[in-house]
């Protein structure tokens, strides 16, 4: 449990009360409008579903991926050896060797070097997932203990100042909305970067065009 954790049931109540009150609306020329229009969710239910992500399954989940290129390894090493013969069939099946080798594990764009971009993929959005939480963690505890929270509270109690308790909530949906915000712009941006590196590994053709076996052979060297 992290601090967003133990901050997600006041948290949730307060955004709760925060979302009746927005039904109302804001202010003309407020700066909430720009983000709401933009994130398209009103603060309690932005927050909701913000609180079901973690860093952990993504670790996890990059460790995994990681675990298969041991495998890789081991083809590779199979691959290797040339094996002792000679001919036009031994040239051939070197040719489709070593192309398999480099579609198994040369550079970025083989099978290897995707699965390490994958497991590196998920570890930035594991730690884009700690350092967001943290963020959100952090903004709820503020307007949780802000004079706009004892007002929204007391707007939504019987008998409370509704219009007072709009212009509360409009401020503390505002700074909920654009922390989530600047969270979604993060990983927006992992995506970009990394998305160059997530695309299918393409196989390289030997140089010779399509390999035949079926010239005469001579073992040995």
């Amino acid at each position: 449990m992290d601090a967003l954790d133990r901050l997600a049931e006041p948290g949730l109540e307060l955004l709760r009360r925060v979302d009746h009150l927005l039904a109302a609306g804001a202010g003309e020329g407020h700066r909430l409008w720009p983000l709401l229009r933009r994130m398209q969710v009103l603060p309690g239910d932005a927050l909701r579903a913000f609180l079901d992500l973690h860093p952990a399954p993504l670790t996890t989940a990059g460790h995994a991926v990681r675990r298969l290129v041991r495998g890789y390894d081991d083809a590779c090493a199979a691959l290797t050896d040339p094996g002792l013969w000679s001919g036009p069939a031994a040239a051939a099946y070197d040719e489709a060797r070593a192309a398999l080798l480099r579609h198994l594990d040369e550079g970025p764009e083989s099978l290897v070097g995707r699965i390490e971009s994958t497991a590196g993929y998920a570890d930035a959005l594991a730690h884009w997932v700690e350092g967001s939480r943290l963020a959100v963690a952090r903004v709820l505890a503020e307007v949780l203990g802000s004079t706009e929270a004892v007002r929204v509270l007391t707007a939504t109690a019987p008998g409370g100042d509704s219009a007072t308790g709009t212009g509360a909530a409009a401020e503390i949906a505002t700074r909920v909305l654009a922390v989530l915000g600047v969270a979604y712009d993060g990983a927006e941006t992992l995506l970009r970067q990394w998305s160059p590196s997530l695309t299918e590994s393409t196989w390289r053709a030997p140089a010779g065009g399509p390999v035949r076996y079926d010239s005469t052979t001579r073992v040995g060297r």
